[in-house]
């Protein structure tokens, strides 16, 4: 069975990845934006799920890392440091911080795990602010253009965000069927029984941290290097640590495929409603997302449609069913 499914999702990723691989030749750069916008969702979306999903934190800090990332790029970048070398050199910083941060913040549970997460954001975004003389301050940064027609700047960097799009699910993928991940559903279960079974509770959570960190950073930088302008505020945008989880909460949290499903939805629901009800996008949005949280909290992979059936009394129509 398990052969099965491995070889389901490998046929399903060599057609997603030609898929990808071909749809720039035929999209506008508007859709093609939306695409690039997409990929760095769900990268963020992979991102938030290792801690959120798998190990059960309430991550409320994306933006910290994901601003992060977009500040180590742009500063190694001014400095004349090659734009690659700059997102690796991102992914490094977000990393190491993370380890620092998660030194202070991985020994909170719960609300106090929340806030703490999401103070972080706000602090950052005033260091980065005042700091004038390294990262231009409340003006901020102008980063070198990558050289190209606009067509082939777009395409790019839509290569490059589906790229980490697809690191992201393959760290997934790879995560939920190892011991690792099994120590991670654990310590969501009950940290303290896992501790007293043997997973080394903190390690696997300062693990899962930093993973979770190095890809908000990298998104971060990617993202910097494409829009070529970087401010305290857009960088470090509050509601991306609450836009973040919603996603994956409407896709299914502790999934492999979730924070994709979560993505898409979110992205067409947000451009449809953006481009119908433009003044009032805001709102009709957020209660579109939280009639479909109440009426699925598991999210969409989570439907068990045999149980909803039942409950409404309704007898699904099976092969059995249709032969009586």
């Amino acid at each position: 069975m398990k052969a099965y499914q491995t070889t389901s999702v490998v046929l399903v990723a060599v057609i997603g990845t030609a898929v990808i691989a071909f749809l720039p030749l035929m999209l506008n750069n508007y859709l093609l934006q939306v695409g690039t916008s997409l990929a760095m969702l769900a990268a963020l979306g992979y991102s938030w799920n290792i801690v959120g999903g798998y190990m059960g934190y309430p991550l409320l800090g994306t933006a910290t890392l994901f601003g992060l990332g977009i500040y180590i790029n742009a500063v190694l970048q001014v400095h004349g440091v090659q734009m690659h070398l700059a997102w690796l050199g991102a992914a490094v910083g977000g990393g190491l911080f993370s380890i620092f941060l998660g030194y202070a913040l991985l020994r909170m549970r719960g609300h106090y795990f929340a806030v703490g997460t999401i103070v972080t954001v706000e602090v950052v975004r005033e260091i980065v602010n005042n700091w004038d003389s390294l990262t231009g301050g409340a003006v901020g940064l102008n980063l070198p253009i990558l050289a190209g027609s606009p067509d082939f700047v777009s395409r790019y960097f839509f290569y490059a965000m589906w790229g980490l799009c697809g690191v992201a699910i393959l760290t997934t993928f790879v995560m939920d069927r190892s011991f690792f991940g099994f120590g991670l559903r654990c310590i969501k279960q009950n940290e303290t029984a896992a501790s007293m079974v043997g997973v080394r509770t903190f390690r696997y959570k300062m693990v899962a941290f930093v993973l979770s960190s190095i890809l908000a950073a990298m998104a971060g930088a990617i993202y910097a290097s494409m829009v070529a302008f970087v401010e305290p505020k857009d960088a470090f945008n509050i509601i991306m640590s609450i836009e973040v989880p919603v996603m994956v909460m409407l896709g299914g949290m502790g999934t492999v495929l979730g924070p994709l499903v979560g993505s898409i939805i979110y992205v067409l629901l947000k451009e449809l409603v953006w481009a119908n009800f433009i003044n009032w996008h805001a709102g009709i949005l957020g209660v579109l997302v939280i009639i479909v949280i109440y009426f699925m909290p598991s999210g969409l992979l989570g439907i068990n449609l045999r149980s909803w059936f039942r409950r409404r009394g309704v007898r699904p129509r099976t092969p059995q069913s249709l032969e009586a």
